[in-house]
Formats: C-alpha cells, structure tokens, sequence
C-alpha cells in the first residue's frame, strides 16, 4: 500500500475528543493492550498528530502520529499498527517468520507467498482468513510487515504451503516508514529458545549459496501465482527503491551515538549559519523570522533530512534565534506588536566566516518534501493567436484556416505579404496600408467601413490581433506541446477569513503549471509551521486548492517565484504578504 509515495491531504493536531476515541478504538481493536500500555502508545498529553493521505492506488488511508512517527493508520475503518508500533509490542499480532530475501520483494509491493514461510518447531500461529498478523525476519522477532491472512493456518497447511498467504499492506522501509524517523527493527531474540535452538536459529540466518537459490526459486514460483505483485516489484524503478537506513531522515552513519534531537540541533544550526553565508544579503534586512525560516533556512537543509524545530531542544524558533543573539550573531527586535524581525547580522563573526558550506548531492534539486520524486521544471507558456471564422478569407492564402494556431510573429508575417501581394501599400507613404474588402471585413467596426480606407502599419496589426482569439501553448520538459485556447489563467492567491476570525491563504490553478497540489501542501506546512488542507476549488471541474492557516503569501511567493523559477506574470496576489515592520 505503501510502496509508492503517497499524497498529503491534511496534517492537524488531534483534538482532546478525538484522543479519547482514539483510546477506545486501540483497546477495541487490540484486546491484549493493557490500560498501561494504551496511554504509552496514545499518550494524554504529548504532541499526536492526525494525517490524511491518499495511497498511489487512491485509497484514503488516516495516519496518527507521535514523536514523529506513524504510530497506526486506519483504512476503511480498520485500525493497523505500524512497523514502529510493533516494534515496542512484538507481541501485539501473531506473526509468521520468513527469509531476508523475501523483505526486498514486500518493500516493493508484493504479498507474502507461502513458500517464503519459515516453518518453526512448534508449528505455525493459529489465524483464520482476513486475521491481521505480524511478518517478522528470521533470527529477529522484530515484525518486518504486517499483512492479511489470505487463508487460516489449516488451509496454508493443506495447501502444501502453496499459494498466496499474505496481503501486505505496510512493511519496513516502505514510504509510511519513511516518514518517521527512519530507524532500523530493534533486535529481539526469538522466544522460547534453549542454547541448542538458538545455536540452530543462529546457523539457519547463515544461508549457503544452495539454500539462497532454493529461496528465490521458491519466492519467484510464489510470486508466478500473484502475478500483479510479482510484475509491480520487478517494474520498481531505482527511484523507488528503498533508501539506505544510513541516509535517510537524520544523519545516522558518524552520530550514531546522538541522540535524535541532538542530531536536529546541529542541523538546526547548520541550516542557519548555511542561510547566513549564503542566503541573506545586507538589503534584506529588516527580515521577518518567520520568512527567514521558511524562506531561507528550509532551502539549506540537506537533500534526504527533514528540518523540525519542534523536535530540537529549543522547540521554538524564537528561543534559538534567542541563543544565536546572546552569541552575537544576529540581533532581533520586535518592530510591530507581535512580529519579529531580524535586523542586523554579523557576517563576520566567527562561526559564519568559519562555517564549511556542504557540497550538495548530484539529485539536491530534485524536490524532496510530499514525495516528488523528479525535479521540477517550470513549463514554456507561449501566447498563440487562434483563426476565427470571420477572419479565414484573410488566412487562407497562406494556407491558414479556421482553428488554426499562430504566433504573433506568424500573424504579422502573413499580414505584410498579403499587403505586398495584393498591392495594398500606399505608393505615397508606405507607412500606410490601403484596405481591401477583406481587410475591411476583417479588421473594421461596421460604422468604419466607409470611412476608413487607409491604416498605419502598426494599427492594422494591432487590429489584426485583436480581432483573432487568444490561445495559448504550454510545453513541459520532455513533453509534446499542449496547445488550447483561452487565456491560460494564472496561479491565484487569496486571503480568507473564517468563522474563528483566523486568516487563511488559498492558492488555486497550480495543475495547469504542473505542480502537485499535494506536493505544493506538503512542503507548505512544514516550512510555514502551520496546517495545510487540499480541497476541491469552489467553481472549477477537477482543480484542486490549497488552504493554508495564516498568511503565507511571502513564502508561497519565494518557493513559486525563486524555487520553482515561475514567471511573475503569472502569478496574481503575490501584494497580499504580510509588510514587515518599519525600523524604528
């Protein structure tokens, strides 16, 4: 269900009766939690998020998440555990054992096959048909996936072990585990296991070359009998392959031995002093923070890790921008009630002219936040004239007829060789054009058709134009030409009011530039620091809004405006941002 990015509709912190019904729903669900154990795994008070998402296949799927992490998810009104839930409760679900060959094949999208199950001494766990359980690796109790029983234990067992067993819907390392904080499954030994069975446990992980073969033979003949699975895994593309536990989220390969939140300190203070060196200019100043942050802080985190200040030891942008003043690095006031402004910096203290700007990976354009996976280039619009009925006599010639596309260059072309070819230039002043019946037609109102008979040059092609429909042409990198008519519209940016008095930012028509609403929702709400929702735009068939809390009309602007490379001109609202305070 996970194997492929998924969208981001909305991220919003739970409400106090919802936590509740949350409780209920986990005691419901999964009986042998005991009253303990739910308040740890749905705490009272800390941070728990809810966030709806659509899978790559369309299913809308409710995520809950703690401490930044996919906690539970619930589809279709079913409540699942996630790898990072199991892992502090290995005993939640039964679970099935099978080889470490078999998690790249699940990662990728397919079901466990029966063959892929390792057989334990005392027997497989007793499920019925469409039991939720645990898939675990052998050697390690840690559940690895969680799936559906496609049969009971005896069915699997009559069968011979053939056939599909499980339907696997989350596992270690696909995108919902991404987007935790990408740790690795604890190690937790198998149960039960005297020294005799654990020293046989131990030699059954080291599997020769003949039993590695054997396995994937037995995997590949599972996967013949699921074949939609079996032909998503191998057209998986290396863009979607799983990323390297060393890489992804935090740095984890030289700070093993930091704590998470140490980890997000230094990158904190990475990304300030990179936006410091690199970013901000002397005229920029006053700087609002909130733009500092999202406009230029978030531009300097590494590709592969996520900036949460929430999750630093300062919790608050304010306290550090704070601590980076009692360094002396910046200095921040207050210009308007409320509202604070960056308002000098010393670019020559020692930790800026000290810091080591990181050499970006080859993919660090690439846009990373709601799980684009291509880098986005903004499409060639170019303005076209569209022939209209009343004007095919004067086309024709040029082989033109009603419908087709032009470019202004294209219409003034056609228009002086029809001049020149029907002898129409003034032999007097050849700034003039002598008008023919079918220019008159044309080109002129009808009380002008008497009165006119000569125009200049310029004003015969300025009616020229006028009088032909506007059209236009959109070309996507890599992409055949898009031509229709109209004029295409731009991307809208508004501020609302809603009934709780709060303002809210709505931008509309990103679809026809080719950005993801979703995508677009997603990087908004962590660089704003505020609740984004996508819902359908009010008086337009299949287009989609963005609503994001607060004005956010300055970091809209530099992300489409600086990042995304669009043209201004087809941005509208952009004069709505918030004015930064007035030095005093």
């Amino acid at each position: 269900m996970f194997a492929k990015a998924f969208r981001v509709k909305s991220n919003t912190a739970i409400k106090g009766s919802d936590r509740r019904k949350l409780r209920a729903d986990v005691t419901t669900a999964f009986p042998t939690l005991g009253t303990d154990q739910v308040s740890e795994l749905v705490p009272g008070k800390e941070e728990l998020n809810i966030v709806k998402l659509y899978a790559y296949k369309g299913d809308a799927v409710t995520v809950y998440v703690s401490g930044g992490n996919p906690i539970l998810f619930e589809l279709e009104k079913n409540l699942y555990p996630t790898v990072y839930t199991l892992w502090s409760y290995p005993d939640l679900l039964p679970t099935f054992t099978t080889w470490p060959l078999v998690l790249e094949k699940l990662v990728g999208g397919a079901d466990l096959m029966l063959p892929g199950l390792v057989m334990p001494p005392a027997g497989l766990p007793q499920v019925q048909k469409g039991d939720l359980c645990a898939i675990s690796l052998v050697g390690n109790r840690a559940p690895v996936a969680i799936g559906v029983a496609a049969m009971s234990t005896a069915e699997m067992l009559t069968s011979g072990l053939k056939g599909r067993g499980f339907s696997v819907l989350h596992t270690y390392q696909d995108h919902l585990w991404r987007s935790g904080n990408k740790s690795a499954p604890p190690s937790i030994a198998p149960l039960a296991l005297d020294s005799a069975d654990l020293s046989e446990e131990k030699g059954s992980v080291q599997v020769d070359s003949t039993l590695q073969g054997d396995m994937r033979h037995m995997i590949l003949e599972g996967e013949e009998e699921n074949g939609e699975a079996h032909q998503a895994c191998e057209e998986k593309s290396l863009s979607e392959a799983p990323e390297d536990t060393s890489t992804g989220g935090l740095n984890q390969d030289s700070t093993d031995s930091k704590t998470l939140q140490e980890q997000m300190d230094e990158l904190l203070q990475q990304c300030f002093l990179h936006a410091l060196k690199c970013r901000v200019k002397k005229a920029d100043l006053p700087l609002l923070t909130s733009t500092f942050l999202g406009s230029h802080m978030f531009s300097c985190c590494p590709e592969g890790r996520q900036l949460d200040i929430k999750k630093s030891s300062y919790k608050k942008l304010s306290k550090f921008l704070q601590q980076m003043q009692q360094e002396q690095i910046i200095q921040v006031k207050e210009l308007s009630k409320g509202v604070e402004s960056i308002v000098a910096v010393d670019w020559k203290h020692p930790r800026i002219t000290s810091f080591v700007i990181p050499e970006p990976s080859p993919t660090s354009q690439t846009i990373q936040e709601g799980s684009r996976e291509q880098p986005y280039h903004p499409p060639d619009i170019k303005p076209l004239y569209c022939v209209p009925a009343s004007m095919t006599l004067l086309f024709q010639e040029s082989g033109h007829k009603k419908g087709s596309f032009l470019e202004g260059s294209e219409v003034r072309t056609i228009i002086i060789n029809y001049a020149k070819k029907n002898d129409l230039v003034d032999a007097d002043n050849k700034n003039l054009v002598k008008l023919d019946p079918i220019l008159c037609d044309c080109i002129l109102e009808k009380n002008e058709q008497h009165t006119v008979l000569k125009l200049p040059w310029d004003s015969l092609l300025t009616r020229c134009l006028e009088k032909l429909q506007p059209a236009y042409q959109v070309t996507f990198p890599g992409q055949e030409p898009i031509v229709k008519k109209g004029k295409i519209c731009p991307i809208d940016i508004t501020l609302a009011q809603r009934a709780s008095n709060k303002k809210v930012t709505v931008v509309r028509n990103l679809e026809a530039y080719g950005l993801d609403p979703y995508s677009v929702a997603a990087i908004l709400q962590q660089r704003c620091q505020a609740s984004t929702t996508v819902t359908s735009a009010p008086g337009a068939k299949d287009s989609l809004q963005v609503q994001i809390q607060g004005n956010q009309v300055h970091h809209l602007g530099w992300l489409l405006l600086e990042e995304y490379q669009l043209p201004r001109k087809h941005i509208q609202g952009l004069e709505k941002a918030p004015k930064p305070g007035k030095k005093k």
